[in-house]
């Protein structure tokens, strides 16, 4: 039986539906709101696994689904040897976020990456630590932040409202994912020029772990009924 693991809940459970759906793949939840258990129809031989986005890449990593839906940065963070585990199959089109880093709108002369490495450098002369950036993607945030040469700085984790950490005075600047940025600008922070660190949407990604051996038949027709190409894994 392939496995399709897809988000339990939300909006992106919504648009998932609706993007299968479209496609002739019918999803729907079997049991209560509190049952993570679902049915698929449209083509035979395959599960439907509902699981939070977060759980999914794991999941995919691990082997225990075949396909799953889940957004490019929880992949990316969760991941560090996505290369050797997972296979992107298809972007969606919907769940669009962007990992960015914002500075307070006092910082006038801070605009860019460059700018921000040199604010950290004197920070750390005049306060005696590192300059702290508040974030929930670590892996994200150093790889981006080292390809663009910034290093005087410090990660502090923030699992609630990253962007209330600068009012807060437990950050200097944020990294988070952002669609609109009106959140940005009700906490008095703004996106530095060349900040987007990675632009994300919700896809559809294959295990290169799980064991496809007796699927054969269900992924002829899954990919047949997505218009897919058989997948490289």
């Amino acid at each position: 039986m392939l496995k399709l693991g897809v988000p339990s809940k939300g909006r992106l459970q919504e648009d998932t539906i609706s993007w299968f759906e479209k496609r002739g793949l019918i999803l729907k939840r079997t049991g209560s709101e509190r049952e993570y258990t679902g049915s698929i129809s449209g083509v035979d031989g395959i599960e439907l696994v509902l699981l939070s986005a977060g759980e999914i890449p794991q999941e995919l990593a691990k082997g225990r689904i075949h396909l799953g839906v889940t957004g490019a940065d929880l992949i990316y963070e969760k991941l560090p040897l996505h290369e050797k585990q997972i296979y992107i199959v298809e972007e969606m089109g919907f769940g669009f976020a962007d990992l960015i880093i914002a500075v307070p709108n006092v910082w006038i002369d801070v605009n860019t990456l460059h700018d921000l490495d040199a604010v950290a450098a004197q920070f750390r002369s005049e306060h005696g630590f590192r300059l702290r950036i508040a974030t929930k993607y670590h892996n994200l945030v150093r790889k981006g932040l080292r390809d663009f040469g910034v290093s005087d700085y410090q990660l502090v984790d923030s699992q609630g409202a990253t962007e209330g950490t600068v009012a807060n005075l437990t950050a200097e600047a944020i990294a988070d994912i952002t669609s609109s940025g009106a959140t940005l600008k009700a906490n008095h922070l703004k996106l530095l020029s060349d900040g987007v660190l990675l632009k994300s949407q919700a896809s559809i990604f294959a295990s290169r772990t799980a064991d496809w051996s007796r699927l054969g038949s269900t992924m002829k027709g899954l990919c047949k009924k997505m218009n897919w190409k058989d997948l490289v894994l």
